[in-house]
């Protein structure tokens, strides 16, 4: 699992930060990536990287501001020509399903694969054997939504050279052990999994939030989560201002970080009034709150590892 930055600037394009548009890198888990958000021109970024747009399975809106979503007809109509022949999903506030249909019917863009769009309220909107996905509204000038990621807990590793000890082969019968099936053996005895498996493994938990501002369900949807993306378009000191503009300042964004018990935070969505030095300082404000604090750049790539 892994977190990819495409675009991580604020309001409009910048030379040193594109707007905002995140990659989760499934590729292990489940051989797809997930965006979430699709600034301007992400389609040109993801040129300059190892991603296949027919991997991505599932884009998450944040809000329909023009800076978070100005690219998405682009990479749809694009990903027909690329190999892109399985289903997408679109999940976002809603509007999301009439700006899609209208910019690719005005356009005659035709998809060559299923697109589907669900317009999200709160609580859990996507749920497999691998994850669930549970969206909260932020506060922000128009309905913004944060997305919890968390990956269900995986089997213990498997004790093979005790199996092999009680006189079972390599072979389909590990893998159904592996699964936590029991087993039934042909001399009749019965291997329970949990005898020959290891500690399970803790799921990995992935907060992405849309711009809001410093507000409760942000800290709820970040409750532990191995890793938090936080918004900090305003630096320390500059709350009032963060207040009138829907938006959160670096001291913010690390007190939700270090009320939620985070592993992890990444600023991103910063201002293009700020430079590479100030980057810097942006990143040093929020660790006088929580010192495990990186910021986000183009191109960037952060792994996070099973617990």
């Amino acid at each position: 699992m892994d977190i990819f930055f495409l675009g991580t600037g604020s309001g409009m394009p910048a030379k040193l930060r594109n707007v905002t548009s995140i990659a989760l890198k499934l590729l292990e888990e489940r051989g797809t990536i997930w965006l979430f958000d699709v600034g301007e021109a992400t389609q040109h970024q993801i040129l300059h990287t190892s991603i296949k747009p027919r991997r991505i399975e599932k884009i998450f809106i944040t809000h329909l501001h023009g800076d978070h979503i100005y690219g998405l007809p682009g990479l749809l109509s694009s990903r027909s020509f690329q190999g892109g022949e399985s289903e997408v999903t679109v999940y976002g506030p809603k509007g999301i399903k009439e700006y899609i249909q209208v910019s690719l019917a005005l356009s005659q863009s035709y998809l060559k694969y299923p697109l589907k769009v669900i317009e999200i309220d709160e609580g859990v909107i996507f749920k497999d054997e691998q994850f669930t996905v549970e969206a909260r509204l932020l506060e922000h000038g128009i309905p913004s939504y944060g997305y919890r990621i968390v990956e269900q807990d995986r089997p213990g590793t498997l004790l093979a050279d005790k199996l092999q000890e009680e006189g079972v082969q390599p072979g389909p019968i590990f893998r159904k052990i592996k699964n936590g099936e029991t087993v039934l053996l042909e001399d009749g005895r019965v291997i329970e999994p949990d005898k020959f498996l290891g500690p399970s493994q803790k799921g990995r938990i992935v907060t992405i939030l849309g711009d809001t501002r410093f507000c409760d369900n942000a800290r709820k949807l970040a409750k532990d989560a191995d890793f938090l993306i936080h918004e900090a378009t305003f630096s320390k000191g500059e709350e009032q201002l963060a207040f009138d503009y829907f938006h959160s300042t670096t001291h913010q964004a690390a007190k939700i970080a270090q009320q939620a018990g985070c592993k992890q935070l990444c600023l991103t969505h910063i201002s293009s009034r700020y430079d590479r030095q100030a980057w810097l300082e942006l990143v040093g404000e929020a660790k006088e709150v929580f010192p495990n604090t990186d910021i986000s750049e183009d191109f960037k790539e952060f792994h996070i590892p099973l617990r």
